[in-house]
């Protein structure tokens, strides 16, 4: 089938205590392999799709047959959304971002704590399941959130930084406590992986 799930380029320990490691097998081995399962899957009987990109998929939801075009939107999104998440994720020992990226950051939400701040809030006032954001759009760095398994192409931004508020991705370590696990996320964030990010948005 066209598409298949990506290793994890980690251990499902390396990010403990933060993230421990049965919510990482999970959500990579269970979660994230059912993403990419039910995608094939709704691409079996379109054999002309299957050629295409997940960003093709994604930035083209309003030309698909309408049988599909609900699960390619949801799993083709959990599919992206986690390819994203896994690589953008190492422990740091309390690091921040540097460089152009950190310049970048204090430039437009005024110091890195008030920025941490605000990327909180958007996780935590998603309603229900999504994800939260740290954008490049329209040469800008902006914060903001996608519902369930939608992607920053439907904002018509790219991905620097992505935090899952999924409970899969948090409940059995932080229960309902989504907040403890966004501050705890700050301690896994792969500031390297996200310049490379912000660079390449910029492009």
């Amino acid at each position: 089938m066209p598409f298949t799930l990506p290793p994890l380029p980690y251990g499902f320990d390396a990010l403990e205590p933060y993230i421990d490691a049965k919510t990482m097998e999970i959500h990579h081995d269970k979660h994230h392999a059912a993403y990419v399962t039910n995608l094939n899957k709704a691409l079996e009987s379109h054999p002309d799709l299957q050629s295409k990109t997940l960003e093709q998929l994604l930035s083209s939801l309003d030309s698909l047959p309408d049988a599909i075009k609900g699960p390619v939107r949801n799993n083709a999104g959990g599919h992206w959304n986690h390819s994203f998440f896994w690589p953008i994720l190492k422990k740091n020992d309390g690091a921040g971002p540097t460089g152009e990226l950190a310049a970048a950051i204090n430039s437009a939400f005024g110091t890195f704590a008030d920025f941490k701040t605000k990327l909180a809030a958007a996780g935590v006032g998603r309603f229900g399941s999504g994800w939260a954001w740290l954008l490049v759009k329209g040469g800008k760095l902006v914060i903001d959130s996608t519902p369930n398994q939608d992607t920053p192409i439907s904002l018509g931004g790219a991905a620097v930084i992505g935090i899952d508020v999924w409970e899969h991705a948090y409940y059995l370590k932080y229960q309902n406590r989504r907040p403890d696990y966004i501050e705890a996320f700050w301690n896994v964030v792969n500031w390297e992986a996200a310049g490379k990010n912000f660079a390449a948005a910029k492009k």
